[in-house]
């Protein structure tokens, strides 16, 4: 994590030094946890400590600010990430050695070899993709960033992937937004997904109707421009609510708690072990060889 400035400190007024305040202490909470925000989730953090109120207005003021505080030093770089524009290199290695324990620490078994069930994990949002990750890394599964109404390659892709699995029960652990296209979605993906005779089970786990009462995330007018707002204003009301309103704990929190629900813990820590055996032999054999 780093502060650095590139330019000169400027005079804040007094209200903006005081959001700018809880906008730090915000910032170097989940950067101290290990994890870092997007504006869009470091906004909705503010609105539901009542910091800044629920407006347009308000997100793009915070953006200034923030711009502002982190080339000023005040703001971590790393802890604010734009996941759209990480730069693609292939890797690269100084010699064969370099190679070879970049391998072995990349081995793995893997952990649904013996399991019942095949699980992917799909969001809505690409910006969400970095608190989830760690998770489905640590689970091994697949991690789908769905961006609304996927492409029909995409659904044939992901068709073709899950039905290399069909013979254990398929499950989507879907998350996205409370609104009238976020609430449909579940359906779009269940219902092309079967149009290339894919057998699975589409779960959504965020974000419910029970969350929105239990973690009362700050809302926001549901858009009647969206086609699919009259059924879901007639169902839900005239307030949607973004999955980027829960906390990054509250979201691996769910995440863990819905992935667990479809695994086997000890024909999981059964393969964890078998994995460890296997990385030491493989550690063992290549110092062997180094050595003659």
């Amino acid at each position: 994590m780093t502060k650095k400035r590139y330019r000169k400190p400027t005079n804040f007024r007094n209200n903006t030094r005081e959001l700018l305040e809880n906008i730090i202490e915000v910032t170097d909470d989940y950067g101290s946890k290990g994890y870092r925000l997007t504006l869009r989730q470091l906004y909705y953090q503010l609105v539901s400590q009542d910091t800044i109120p629920n407006k347009d207005s308000e997100y793009k003021k915070l953006s200034r600010i923030v711009t502002d505080a982190r080339m000023e030093g005040l703001i971590d770089w790393d802890i604010i990430e734009d996941r759209l524009r990480i730069p693609r290199k292939p890797s690269e290695f100084e010699d064969i050695k370099e190679l070879v324990d970049v391998a072995i620490q990349s081995y793995r078994l893997d952990r649904w070899k013996n399991q019942e069930n095949y699980v992917e994990v799909w969001v809505e949002k690409d910006a969400l993709s970095g608190v989830l990750e760690p998770i489905t890394n640590r689970y091994h599964v697949n991690l789908l960033v769905n961006r609304g109404y996927s492409s029909i390659s995409a659904m044939h892709d992901s068709a073709l992937r899950i039905k290399q699995n069909q013979n254990k029960n398929c499950v989507i652990l879907y998350l996205g937004d409370h609104d009238p296209s976020g609430i449909d979605m579940v359906r779009d993906v269940r219902d092309r997904l079967h149009a290339f005779h894919c057998d699975m089970e589409v779960k959504k786990i965020a974000l419910t109707m029970e969350q929105i009462n239990q973690y009362n995330p700050p809302p926001n007018p549901a858009k009647k421009s969206d086609p699919r707002s009259r059924t879901y204003m007639r169902n839900h009301g005239n307030e949607s609510w973004e999955l980027d309103a829960l906390t990054p704990e509250t979201l691996n929190e769910l995440l863990i708690t819905h992935i667990e629900e479809f695994l086997n813990k000890k024909e999981y820590n059964g393969i964890l072990e078998e994995d460890k055996r296997k990385l030491k032999q493989l550690t063992a054999n290549f110092k062997k060889k180094q050595s003659k």
